[in-house]
């Protein structure tokens, strides 16, 4: 596949992980009865190594448990909204609990953050996911913005013996990292752009929304700065301090709900922390659920953060 095309991160995920099972017997792969052609490959041959646990997401972490416990590295693949939200009692007890006292090393795989499965309505719109497992302990939070990150989670999912959930968008994205790129996966993000006054922080595919309209906005001679956070938990908060202290303005843009407890509430805490004097201004959907129809840029425009609606938002900062 050229590597200029865009892909899944899923398919990222799946052939990184079916590589890597030709020389690690350890490694086992469980869906709760997901597809994909990546995954019927490693399905065939590995059958011994899958295990489709069917609709069933609770069932689908206490099965992941069990076989991490006896040595197994994991890896639980279902709908990012059905696996955090119907499985959060089995995630809570079963891994960030007991992972306190028995390493364990399993690796949930959610697919359609955000609005990306966004003809299928508000029930399969995942918006709430990182605010649900940023307040449990122990669970690593990987948010990739581009297949390139996702893939490159396999190698780290394998030496980093914790649970953690890797959210990941259900649509092709264009690569925006180098294949080369080596990630620093415990510093927890990348400086993409170096701005001026106005910086936007993002995480997932809003990195794309990010770059886009920091791209837009060198026509009104705005130098934006974007950075990518790709791990929210746990993050290097000095480090991602340092790189946001000289800003003005700081915008955080998630897809998802804003003010409880996501990706905008991490980077209000690092800035209360430091009682920094920056300027910051939360861009997501706000307290409701989206029950009209359309493709991700009409649930955007509805939450009144379409780029344009964005770009205008930038310019009128004091």
């Amino acid at each position: 596949m050229d590597s200029a095309k865009p892909k899944t991160m899923r398919d990222a995920i799946i052939e990184n992980v079916y590589e890597r099972m030709h020389h690690n017997d350890r490694l086992i792969f469980l869906s709760a009865d997901m597809g994909a052609p990546a995954l019927d490959k490693l399905r065939s041959e590995f059958s011994d190594r899958f295990i489709n646990v069917g609709i069933a997401e609770q069932n689908l972490i206490n099965i992941s448990t069990g076989l991490a416990l006896e040595g197994f590295i994991v890896y639980a693949f279902a709908i990012a909204g059905f696996i955090t939200m119907r499985a959060f009692e089995q995630i809570r007890t079963n891994l960030a609990m007991s992972c306190q006292k028995k390493e364990m090393n399993v690796n949930l795989i959610g697919v359609g953050t955000g609005v990306s499965y966004d003809m299928s309505g508000p029930s399969h719109h995942c918006l709430e996911d990182i605010s649900i497992i940023r307040t449990l302990p122990n669970i690593v939070l990987c948010s990739p913005s581009d297949w390139v990150t996702a893939g490159k989670f396999v190698d780290f999912s394998i030496e980093l013996k914790k649970p953690k959930y890797i959210r990941i968008d259900s649509k092709p994205v264009a690569k925006i990292y180098s294949e080369n790129t080596t990630f620093e996966w415990n510093k927890g993000f990348c400086e993409l752009i170096k701005g001026d006054k106005i910086c936007i922080v993002s995480t997932g595919y809003m990195t794309h929304r990010a770059l886009d309209i920091a791209q837009k906005l060198q026509s009104d001679n705005l130098n934006i700065g974007v950075v990518d956070v790709f791990t929210l938990q746990p993050i290097r908060k000095e480090s991602l301090f340092n790189t946001i202290r000289n800003y003005k303005n700081i915008i955080t843009l998630e897809e998802g709900f804003i003010n409880k407890g996501g990706m905008d509430s991490l980077v209000t805490n690092i800035l209360r922390e430091k009682n920094a004097d920056i300027k910051l201004k939360n861009i997501g959907f706000d307290d409701s659920y989206i029950f009209k129809c359309g493709n991700r840029e009409k649930l955007y425009k509805a939450g009144d953060f379409s780029i344009e609606q964005i770009s205008e938002v930038i310019k009128n900062l004091p």
